[in-house]
């Protein structure tokens, strides 16, 4: 019988329950689904804890990669047999197999394995856009990247090198900052010892960087935007510190007439064309052996509750999966 993480109240990851469950058939529109790995992101921590809204009792986790096993009526463009991997609503990826829309999902080249697939889904799409489609890098701009040697960190220092994009990334230690100019990055700052602003202005010959991309909120907040250029971009998608705090709209103008956006990875693969790009553009890089994804950690799926410690403790490096 399959087996899931559930949960059935908000609170600390031992909220988190193995459990046996009826997957079913798939209905209309619909795909059953063998995980044979999953991936572990800081924003299911978000669901576990109540800060993004779930329908109780719920599964867990968004992101996955396994093969179909079968297809429910209308469904066209996926058959039993195929490789795919997804990420994104509904919840319930921490599971050994679900029904879930076909729509959701993105066929898996042969050459990429489910656990690379889990690992750098959404790392690796959520790098795309950010990278593509937030603010016209191009080569030769100096940007602030927190969380460097991070999941996301490390897909794109890598990336950002291809095209020409020089990366100033902060870490919590020297073996993180060392990884993460193994991965590509420039510069790297070590935030626990060193003063972020003021190294970002050394670096930059005072004038700051045009665009900060910070994952961690709460307490980079305000090194991100002291570390701006005049009519820089502080983008904000994430918030593994806590929430970004309120923004005083006298802060963005005294600073150099900033801009600040909290985009989603959601909103930039809803249209199945625009994924498509993005998800080929991941693929070729990782076929072509121009980016890897460095798996820090592998757990066993019962074993959720730890990982989740280990996520919000800090003491993970590169991405986390989940082994079927």
């Amino acid at each position: 019988m399959a087996k899931a993480i559930r949960f059935y109240e908000p609170g600390p990851p031992d909220v988190l329950r193995w459990e046996a469950v009826d997957v079913g058939q798939p209905g209309p529109g619909e795909v059953r689904v063998r995980h044979g790995a999953v991936g572990l992101n800081f924003a299911d921590t978000y669901f576990r804890t109540g800060l993004y809204p779930a329908a109780l009792p719920a599964g867990m986790g968004v992101e996955a990669a396994g093969v179909v096993e079968a297809v429910g009526p209308g469904v066209r463009e996926f058959a039993e047999g195929d490789r795919v991997t997804y990420t994104g609503s509904p919840l319930g990826a921490y599971s050994t197999e679900r029904v879930m829309p076909a729509g959701s999902l993105i066929k898996l080249p042969p050459g990429i394995a489910f656990e690379t697939a889990a690992a750098m889904t959404m790392r690796g799409l959520t790098a795309a856009y950010l990278l593509n489609r937030i603010y016209p890098v191009k080569p030769g701009d100096t940007v602030l990247l927190h969380a460097a040697a991070g999941g996301v960190g490390l897909i794109f220092c890598q990336w950002a090198r291809l095209l020409g994009i020089n990366v100033i990334g902060t870490t919590s230690t020297d073996e993180k900052a060392e990884m993460a100019r193994a991965h590509g990055c420039r510069h790297t700052i070590v935030y626990t010892r060193e003063n972020v602003p003021e190294r970002v202005r050394e670096l930059t010959d005072g004038a700051g960087v045009p665009v900060v991309y910070d994952s961690v909120g709460q307490t980079t907040h305000r090194w991100s935007l002291d570390s701006l250029s005049r009519r820089g971009l502080l983008v904000c998608f994430g918030t593994s510190s806590g929430r970004v705090p309120l923004i005083d709209a006298m802060d963005l103008v005294t600073k150099g007439s900033l801009f600040v956006t909290r985009p989603a990875l959601a909103d930039y693969i809803a249209n199945p064309a625009e994924r498509a790009v993005l998800a080929g553009e991941l693929f070729g890089h990782l076929a072509a052996g121009r980016i890897t994804v460095q798996i820090g950690q592998r757990y066993q799926l019962e074993d959720a509750a730890q990982a989740h410690r280990d996520l919000e403790s800090g003491r993970t490096v590169g991405s986390s999966v989940f082994c079927l």
